[in-house]
């Protein structure tokens, strides 16, 4: 339940605190006092947009905090969410000056979404100004559900619903890859045919342009070898025989003189090395033969090359097997992401299944528990004073599934006898929407585990017995949570387990609302003041005093 409320410098509230406790609460004031101010602070707790325009004393931030007393069905969320748990847990939200606001759990920052999520299991806020909530599905179905017990079915549900939708969008982003891998898939095949062609891996591209470039000139080289060796061979005026009369002479001379020994030598050596070159020289020639078909081979081999390093803009062979093994990958890659999507279409389908076995429980519960909805509103409805009202609700089966199973929601009004029942919204008049919505609010009490209730003047536009019933209704509610109702209406007033005044008063020159407590002689004078106005008469006392009982 909400212990304790904290406000600083927060629109007309220089500093308010006031300690809350279990049951009915009721809280009161002038129109104008202040209270739409202290609940316009609760909902920051509750994650609203903080507005710098709240502070009052705009060089100073300004702070909500409040204090639950909580159980141990909490732990969990402090434990998966890393806080620490408390029995009596602070939250608190800060507005700074600069328009930034800062949220803490037990002094511990955090993120607005885990705000909310805490704060969401803890209070509900409900004006007279927000009865449109009883015209969505989800409203609708949370009244059902809570009536029939499903709160551990439909949250299995949605988790299971929330992964099926995950799947039906991965299943969709696969899909389209797969449809870009196929709009490019025989392109890619014909690119990658055309280098394993080559069998690149055997290519080495120097040698063929050697080759290419011997055959290209095999005349000229054999021409010219010829005459090379013609030269060498001669008789009597050739180059060897030149050479190898001049060895002769010198060897004679370095016989006769050491000086000449060493060039001598040199001489030997380099008369060696001619023959060697000679040797290979006519090895080589030996090689180089005029093959046109050869020819034709290593142009077209070159050519191929030279047209795959421009169509894949690169400069050897190794960036062309990288393109060669990058295709050859991307058709990999398209036999992987059917794979995928046949793995994924087979989970949506086991999904499927398991959603609609628990989508027929939902909907035998809800089916099952209508009458009892049915029976408690008109109830209740009678002694708000809609008599004549009826309600209920219905369930139409659809092919998909939804966040709440696999049917549609409509609730069924119609406050007067003799005309057909129509979906709320276009049935009900504003007069009728307050007691309705406190109507449901009582049956969502009965089976939600929402510690605390906020009601802030749903009450408005009733009077005399109806408001005696309300009185008696916000009543039996308490019971089971902590409701703080708003009021202006001395029969609610007088229900209160505990009673608080908003009050507006100048303090140093400045207007400032803040509430009190009121004893239970203070709680007797304000209902009676509700009763009568400003001018409290000895009848409205002794009326006040009949409302308390």
């Amino acid at each position: 339940m909400l212990s304790r409320i904290y406000i600083k410098n927060f629109a007309l509230i220089d500093t308010l605190e006031v300690s809350l406790k279990n049951g009915l609460q009721v809280i009161t004031g002038e129109t104008g006092a202040g209270k739409s101010i202290i609940l316009g602070a609760l909902r920051l707790i509750l994650g609203e947009r903080a507005d710098v325009k709240s502070i009052s004393k705009a060089e100073e931030k300004s702070i909500v905090e409040t204090e639950f007393a909580l159980n141990n069905q909490f732990k969990k969320f402090f434990i998966e969410n890393d806080l620490d748990y408390e029995l009596q847990t602070i939250i608190r939200r800060e507005i700074l000056p600069s328009g930034k606001s800062r949220a803490f759990i037990n002094d511990v920052p955090v993120t607005l979404d885990v705000l909310k999520e805490l704060s969401s299991q803890l209070i509900d806020i409900h004006s007279q100004f927000e009865t449109s909530n009883l015209f969505t599905s989800e409203y609708q179905f949370k009244i059902i559900d809570g009536l029939s017990g499903n709160k551990k079915a439909i949250e299995d549900y949605q988790q299971e619903f929330s992964e099926f939708q995950n799947l039906k969008v991965l299943l969709k982003k696969l899909q389209t890859q797969l449809s870009e891998v196929n709009k490019e898939s025989d392109y890619k095949e014909f690119l990658l045919n055309e280098l394993e062609e080559l069998k690149l891996d055997d290519v080495d591209y120097e040698d063929v342009q050697n080759q290419l470039s011997i055959q290209e000139n095999a005349g000229m080289i054999s021409e010219n070898i010829g005459q090379i060796l013609s030269r060498f061979h001669q008789e009597e005026i050739g180059i060897l025989s030149f050479f190898n009369e001049a060895r002769s002479k010198l060897s004679k001379i370095a016989e006769v003189s050491t000086g000449f020994a060493e060039l001598n030598e040199r001489f030997e050596t380099s008369f060696v090395e001619l023959k060697d070159m000679i040797s290979e020289l006519e090895h080589e020639a030996e090689k180089v033969e005029i093959n046109p078909e050869n020819l034709i081979i290593l142009t077209e081999l070159n050519n191929k090359i030279n047209a795959l390093f421009l169509k894949h803009n690169v400069s050897d062979i190794g960036e062309l097997i990288e393109v060669r093994n990058q295709l050859s990958g991307d058709q990999k890659g398209a036999s992987e992401l059917e794979a995928q999507i046949a793995e994924t279409q087979d989970n949506i389908s086991k999904k499927e299944k398991e959603l609609q076995e628990l989508a027929g429980k939902l909907s035998k519960n809800r089916k099952k528990n209508i009458p009892v909805f049915i029976k408690k509103a008109e109830n209740l409805l009678k002694k708000l004073g809609l008599e004549k009202a009826r309600v209920d609700i219905e369930l139409q089966d659809i092919q998909e599934f939804n966040a709440f199973g696999k049917e549609n929601i409509q609730l069924l009004f119609q406050a007067n006898s003799g005309f057909p029942l129509k979906p709320i919204q276009t049935a009900i008049s504003g007069g009728e929407r307050s007691r309705v919505m406190l109507a449901v609010k009582k049956i969502i009490a009965e089976s939600d585990e929402l510690p605390t209730l906020i009601l802030d003047e749903i009450d408005t536009g009733v009077s005399g017995k109806v408001a005696e019933e309300i009185g008696i209704l916000m009543r039996e509610m308490s019971e089971d949570m902590q409701l703080i109702v708003i009021s202006h209406l001395a029969q609610v007033a007088a229900k209160g387990n505990d009673n608080y005044k908003v009050v507006k008063q100048d303090v140093s020159g400045r207007t400032q609302s803040t509430i009190i407590p009121l004893s239970e002689e203070e709680k007797l004078h304000e209902i009676a003041q509700l009763l009568s106005g400003s001018k409290i008469t000895e009848a409205a006392l002794a009326q006040a005093k009949e409302l308390i009982g």
